[in-house]
């Protein structure tokens, strides 16, 4: 399935922050992640990933330190900041309002999510 690049770049941030509320994480394993999670119909990119990353460290939203794999490699991790949960409850909120109301114009019965 081709999924619309507009969709894909919405669903993105909240993706990552709860990737990473998971717990740490480096750019293979959120990339891995994200495949296993939408079943492989989502295949991001390098390309897409790393200024995505960039972009909330600036924000604050994500906190990121230069560590060693196990294999002995020098690896960046990730992990999700206080201001990043709190922008996690916010897009989940506005991804709830969005799915409640496509549900119900497209005959699903969805429930309203309390946060």
């Amino acid at each position: 399935m081709n999924i619309d690049k507009d969709l894909v770049a919405a669903m993105a941030t909240p993706l990552v922050l709860a990737i990473l509320v998971e717990g740490t994480s480096y750019g293979y394993a959120i990339l891995k992640r994200v495949r296993e999670l939408s079943s492989g119909e989502l295949e991001w990119t390098d390309g897409m990933l790393y200024p995505l990353l960039h972009r909330l460290e600036r924000l604050g939203y994500i906190h990121a330190e230069w560590g060693v794999s196990p294999e002995g490699r020098r690896r960046r991790y990730y992990e999700i900041t206080e201001a990043g949960h709190a922008q996690l409850t916010e897009q989940r909120r506005q991804w709830d309002t969005a799915t409640r109301t496509l549900g119900g114009l497209w005959g699903l019965a969805l429930p309203v999510a309390r946060a």
